[in-house]
């Protein structure tokens, strides 16, 4: 009984998450560029913490796609994000900041957190711990890995649909 408790419990965690990659040291990214990724254009809406979550991506101009997110709950803004995907080094990188509803920075001045491409499968784009998945011209799916306070993570899955 124990050992079937026991793979039930790595089964439900390995398909938990398994959309998700870690980009590891010496790992190479793919060679892409930001027009593999131009359907990722346009405005997404979806539910998300409790609340709604809204992201805006640019079309692609001059190797970049920049991107607006904010995360309403309980009638105002929790949080935002701002950042871009750029083409560097014949591949590519997710880039962005956190700020609080009152546009307070979470990073320092003169850091962001970046997203390594790990691979690119079909309709998914691994980045480090965050996967964007094209479902059909109308949905994405964005998977990203949160770490947890006590040295654990969490998979989340954010469903969008093209507003």
């Amino acid at each position: 009984m124990k050992l079937l408790l026991l793979f039930f419990l790595s089964t439900t965690y390995f398909l938990q998450a398994q959309n998700t990659i870690s980009f590891e040291e010496g790992m190479m990214s793919p060679a892409a560029t930001i027009n593999d990724i131009e359907w990722l254009a346009g405005h997404w809406k979806g539910e998300a913490f409790g609340g709604i979550a809204e992201e805006i991506w640019s079309p692609p101009a001059d190797g970049s796609m920049m991107f607006s997110f904010r995360l309403l709950d309980k009638g105002e803004v929790s949080f935002y994000e701002f950042g871009h995907l750029i083409e560097k080094d014949a591949t590519l990188i997710l880039q962005l900041k956190h700020f609080d509803g009152n546009l307070s920075g979470w990073e320092e001045k003169d850091e962001n957190i970046d997203f390594k491409l790990v691979k690119i499968e079909g309709n998914r784009f691994y980045f480090d711990d965050f996967t964007i998945e094209r479902v059909s011209d109308k949905e994405i799916n964005m998977y990203v890995e949160v770490s947890e306070e006590e040295g654990t993570s969490n998979e989340i899955t954010f469903n969008y649909h093209r507003q």
